[in-house]
């Protein structure tokens, strides 16, 4: 996040934080020497790292742990509150990025704790708010939302390809012509570099692209068929089965 004060720890192992966003702003990449869990309260933050793409809808948040190089890319109009964390504060603090679940006490008390200050006694009630957040904080639940990066430039380019043109028929032989590779040869390769089937991470890219545009309020039908579904019904199961509810009510949620 664009800085405007010191990362100063000593008197807490919290700092809370809120920053505004237009639509198509950018943060380069960068680090911080701490934690960081941003939860955006309207709009979507799409979060590169060098081992892949991260991206928060509404009223969900994203952890990056300490020193990990990101960029943000801003879909829409985002308000984004968040804390950054003293890596020490908690032995058992999560060490990957991962976009998160914020339950409503969390979100409550990361807006509380704007409101702090900096320094607290022991035993007070702004010390047993950051307290708090940092048990809710390592209780949070993890989403589907992670696109890893293959490390093969071929497989790079490959899935960029499948970025830019979601509604391509991307089965697993196309994809192998495409890269000159047997279809088994590809199915190996991308599984040892990602960790996911090469069908599976088309899924999630398709479901990331329409997470972005339907936070855009875009119709469920256009994001459906230009995400390569062949009606807004199998878009709609396909949502539910992966997000718990419907497209239409997925943003409602709070």
């Amino acid at each position: 996040m664009k800085q405007t004060f010191a990362l100063d720890f000593s008197h807490r192992a919290l700092i809370p934080y809120a920053h505004d966003y237009r639509h198509g702003e950018h943060e380069h990449w960068h680090t911080h020497p701490c934690d960081q869990l941003i939860l955006t309260l309207s709009g979507v933050i799409r979060v590169e790292t060098r081992q892949g793409m991260w991206v928060v809808p509404p009223a969900r948040g994203v952890w990056i742990p300490a020193n990990i190089s990101h960029a943000l890319h801003i879909e829409g109009d985002v308000r984004a509150r968040g804390v950054f964390v003293q890596p020490l504060a908690r032995a058992d603090l999560p060490v990957i990025c991962q976009v998160v679940q914020v339950s409503d006490l969390l979100r409550a008390l990361i807006l509380n704790a704007l409101e702090l200050p900096h320094a607290y006694q022991a035993g007070s009630r702004a010390e047993r708010i950051y307290e708090l957040i940092l048990d809710e904080i390592r209780l949070m639940n993890i989403l589907p939302f992670c696109l890893p990066e293959p490390t093969s430039p071929r497989l790079k380019q490959l899935c960029d390809a499948v970025r830019q043109t979601p509604a391509g028929a991307w089965s697993l032989e196309s994809a192998a012509r495409q890269v000159n590779m047997s279809g088994r040869t590809l199915s190996r390769h991308f599984y040892q570099q990602t960790g996911l089937q090469f069908s599976e991470w088309v899924r999630r890219a398709r479901l990331l692209v329409a997470l972005t545009r339907l936070a855009h309020g875009e119709p469920v039908i256009q994001v459906a068929l230009e995400c390569g579904y062949a009606n807004p019904s199998a878009f709609s199961a396909m949502f539910r089965r992966v997000m718990g509810v419907s497209p239409g009510d997925y943003f409602t949620v709070r």
